[in-house]
């Protein structure tokens, strides 16, 4: 996989750019390797997968809000999913063709372009979008609702 690039997909530079070795100081490999070089945290064993948690999901390299609570699901992948970002400019699309000839969609952090996971529509899901925006939990912390009402 191709390591992130510091510019977007239209070819500007992202609103955050964070030195790679302060990055690499601050999270764990794993989630140095999914934010940085597109790498993917094995099924099942990510902190957020199942949680019941009512928050906000930043991203874990720039703090950026990516996805609520209310639009996590339980899809059975293995990743956590959600059926919407918090906004539609929270999060990057991408084409990813590194299982070729599988086309896939990649989803950044529209923030400073940290790998996030793949988002996938049509598969049948009964929620509101048919989209499951299948993300590694490494990428992301969880903001608890009782943390965001005591800022």
């Amino acid at each position: 996989m191709d390591e992130i690039t510091p510019v977007n997909s239209k070819g500007d530079l992202y609103k955050v750019q964070i030195d790679e070795q302060e990055l690499a100081s601050r999270v764990d490999p794993l989630s140095f390797d999914v934010l940085r070089k597109s790498a993917t945290e094995t099924a099942f064993t990510g902190e957020y997968t199942d949680t019941e948690v009512v928050g906000v999901y930043k991203c874990k390299a720039c703090n950026a809000e990516l996805f609520r609570s209310d639009t996590k699901f339980h899809s059975g992948c293995g990743w956590p999913s959600f059926y919407a970002p918090t906004a539609d400019d929270a999060v990057e699309l991408i084409e990813d063709r590194s299982l070729y000839p599988r086309i896939r969609t990649e989803v950044r952090c529209s923030a400073c372009g940290s790998h996030l996971g793949h988002v996938f529509t049509g598969e049948g899901y009964a929620v509101p979008t048919d989209q499951r925006w299948c993300i590694n939990s490494v990428a992301l912390e969880l903001e608890a609702k009782n943390q965001i009402n005591n800022r």
